[in-house]
């Protein structure tokens, strides 16, 4: 019947992770219900870049959920913390036992504990989950960590395995990770481990620069050539990719960028879980204690007119054979401390299974 609810799924939030997934689901033939706080956004998101889609708008929470099939299915995809359970408050009342609530941010997964049995207790389903990939995964498949109520599974699995990217054999990078919020745990300690390997990088890229006096321009091909290899990834390709970018006056780009970062909590949650397990997630830990050293700016500049540090060149990079060697030698204990890294992480995760399963 025409007047028949269409939607497969609702996503709540409608910014450029939002709009990405929902594109990458009506590519894989969902029918997806927009919905956002502003919902001028979700017209402006039909009239653009949902032009020509599946994708239905919705005004309102009511509105939304009378457009979706049962069990209704919806996503939210906002900024973790309150603005989640606000939404959840306003879901309640308006879905029916057997509906299913998931949490596509960055949650914490205890967080996500509390939230599943307070849905549960009103007969709803929910799911806590990662999604890793940022816009550009997101758009073309992003790898999706679900957990929550075992109930849900079957009525999520196809459109998150459709959606998700795929490795050889076309296995998707999605499956259900466990209850409560193992989803969200996990994506936890992805990010502790992201952490690493930018920490890492840095590094690398220091010991060349001050180490070896290198351009931003070698180091630029060192970077691109180690991408062909066994540190193939997303972080060392756009890394050599900023050093090869000029600003308008055709200088390094990289060197105009304020050398300060700052983060959004996972990698912190990581570190504080890992010392109630006691668990060393020695280099994760190092890493966000990294970013705080370098938004202590004001610090490091008072402390640098008198801490010179040591000489910015080292003997081999006067060599050019000596420099290559010095290189390899960079890339080498790069890709040894990365292993460390996601050693320290699966450790993390053993002790937390562990823990919540007595096994």
């Amino acid at each position: 019947m025409a007047n028949e609810p269409q939607g497969d799924l609702a996503l709540i939030g409608l910014a450029v992770m939002g709009q990405n997934l929902i594109l990458n689901m009506n590519d894989h033939g969902y029918t997806v219900v927009a919905f956002n706080r502003t919902v001028s956004k979700v017209d402006d998101f039909l009239a653009k870049e949902a032009k020509g889609t599946k994708v239905i708008g919705a005004h309102s929470i009511a509105e939304m959920v009378s457009k979706l099939k049962k069990p209704r299915r919806v996503m939210l995809l906002v900024k973790a913390g309150p603005p989640v359970d606000d939404f959840i408050q306003e879901l309640l009342p308006v879905l029916e036992k057997g509906d299913i609530i998931i949490d596509g941010g960055n949650s914490l997964f205890e967080d996500t504990n509390r939230r599943q049995k307070e849905v549960e207790a009103k007969g709803l389903l929910y799911i806590g989950t990662g999604v890793s990939g940022g816009e550009e995964g997101a758009r073309h498949g992003p790898s999706i960590m679900p957990g929550g109520s075992p109930a849900a599974w079957p009525f999520v699995k196809k459109i998150l395995q459709d959606i998700s990217a795929k490795v050889d054999g076309g296995t998707p990078c999605c499956d259900w990770v466990g209850e409560q919020g193992a989803g969200h745990y996990v994506k936890m300690v992805h990010n502790g481990i992201e952490y690493g390997d930018m920490q890492l990088i840095c590094e690398a890229y220091n010991l060349m620069k001050n180490g070896l006096g290198m351009t931003p321009d070698e180091m630029h091909k060192v970077f691109a050539e180690w991408n062909k290899g066994e540190l193939d990834s997303y972080l060392i390709e756009i890394s050599g990719d900023i050093l090869a970018k000029k600003d308008a006056d055709g200088s390094p780009l990289v060197d105009k960028i304020l050398d300060t970062a700052g983060q959004k909590g996972t990698g912190k949650w990581t570190v504080i879980n890992s010392q109630e397990l006691g668990i060393p997630i020695t280099l994760m830990a190092e890493a966000v204690y990294a970013r705080c050293v370098s938004a202590l700016k004001d610090e490091r500049v008072a402390a640098a007119r008198k801490l010179k540090g040591p000489k910015p060149l080292l003997p081999a990079a006067k060599n050019a054979e000596k420099k290559k060697a010095f290189v390899a030698e960079i890339r080498d204990a790069l890709y040894a401390s990365k292993i460390i890294s996601y050693a320290q992480g699966y450790m993390l995760m053993r002790a937390a299974r562990r823990s919540t399963s007595g096994t």
